[in-house]
Order: structure tokens, then sequence, then C-alpha cells
């Protein structure tokens, strides 16, 4: 490549300046959140919901939040 087209390509992103009123304390829990829902669905009878009722249910959910609280 010529230095004549060189600077054409380097063009500064203006995109990144939409980010400067973001939250980011705020986008950090919410990342946190999504953490922790990802690790849920990884045992499957949360991901799939196999009890029927809902009081199963939400005990499936404490029993598996627990292992994912417990130090591996």
């Amino acid at each position: 490549m010529s230095p004549q087209y060189l600077h054409l390509m380097l063009v500064p992103c203006n995109s990144l300046k939409g980010n400067a009123g973001m939250d980011w304390g705020l986008y950090k829990y919410r990342h946190l959140v999504e953490n922790a829902f990802a690790r849920l669905k990884q045992y499957r009878a949360v991901a799939t919901r196999y009890d029927k009722l809902k009081r199963n249910f939400k005990s499936m959910v404490v029993m598996a939040c627990g292992y994912l609280w417990l130090p591996m």
C-alpha cells in the first residue's frame, strides 16, 4: 500500500464517545446477575424445569444456588 491511501483507513471511531454517560457501576452489577443466571442454567433440572410443582422447582433453584455458593 502506498502512504497516500494509508490515512484513509485509519479514521478514528466515533462510536466510543457514546459510552461517556454510561453508569459503569450499574453495568458491573448487571454483569454479575447475568453470570449468576448463566451458572444456574448449567444445572439441567433448573434449565429445563423438570419439576411440575412450584415449591419443588423453587427448592431445586435454592439447592443449585447453594452449590454455586460453596467454594470449589
